[in-house]
């Protein structure tokens, strides 16, 4: 009964705090993926990294095609984060905890994880991306053509046309909404879209707004099949009863430990426009 609700926790935990994320790791348009080989918790794991794909070309039925070969390299990644939650829950024994109150604790360990994922997350694509040449401040007049530049270098790199993703500062955000003939509004995007948390497109780009971003950063744009998030449970969320530990009485804790890590695999998949 206690790895079942272990399980459900991690589980409610894990879809709030998607809900919550601007850098979501799934839906239409991610920004991370999730994809590598082994497991966090036991110290690295490995990213499949591939920049290249399949060669075709013409069969002949008599005499076949030749044979062709691409690698796939691989990114190991060590050093994790290691974050904890622990938080008493006064006057209540492990067994009468209401199921509200633990709802409640669940749901602020979730806000608080998707904020710790989206600032490292962001701070990696800004430390690990491709700074424009440009550090002019953008206006009204200059924001969509630099975001098409940013639309060519991403092209010019190989980077796929569709499902790119464009985090704007909410300064750029706002340059972005006055120029009412290029950005493609909430309302007119998917449902499903909408639902992801995207606010509009511009320039072939799906927008999120974050003030994450640091203060010189007016955008970053980029394509989730380069930009990584590694996160596992270490100890899935569990409610600890805390008598018998000579500091609590009639207590219990909400007690859960996870680790995380970011990676930018190709630095010329993701774009990033300052300011300074």
């Amino acid at each position: 009964m206690a790895t079942e609700l272990q399980t459900r926790y991690a589980n409610l935990v894990d879809a709030k705090l998607r809900a919550e994320l601007v850098t979501i790791d799934v839906g239409t348009v991610p920004v991370f993926n999730t994809d590598y080989e082994g497991e966090p918790k036991s110290g690295a794991v490995k990213i499949p990294v591939r920049d290249t794909e399949v060669a075709s070309g013409t069969y002949d039925p008599v005499t076949g095609k030749e044979l062709t070969s691409s690698d796939t390299t691989y990114l190991t990644v060590t050093d994790f984060n290691d974050v904890a939650i622990n938080e008493v829950i006064d006057g209540y024994e492990a067994a009468a905890i209401p199921d509200n109150i633990v709802a409640d604790r669940l749901d602020s360990a979730a806000y608080t994880g998707s904020k710790i994922l989206d600032q490292d997350g962001i701070a990696t694509l800004e430390a690990k991306g491709t700074a424009a040449s440009s550090t002019t401040a953008l206006t009204k007049s200059t924001v969509y053509e630099a975001v098409v530049d940013a639309m060519t270098a991403l092209t010019t790199a190989n980077v796929p046309m569709t499902n790119r993703f464009l985090i704007v500062s909410p300064a750029t955000y706002a340059l972005m909404l006055k120029d009412t003939t290029n950005f493609i509004r909430q309302s007119d995007l998917s449902q499903q879209m909408v639902n992801d948390g995207y606010i509009g497109m511009y320039s072939g780009f799906a927008i999120k707004v974050s003030n994450l971003l640091a203060a010189s950063t007016e955008f970053i744009a980029g394509h989730s099949r380069w930009c990584h998030r590694i996160r596992e449970w270490v100890v899935a969320p569990r409610i600890q009863d805390l008598n018998g530990d000579g500091k609590h009485i009639g207590a219990s804790a909400v007690q859960g430990r996870w680790v995380y890590k970011h990676a930018v695999s190709k630095a010329a998949a993701v774009y990033v426009k300052k300011n300074a």
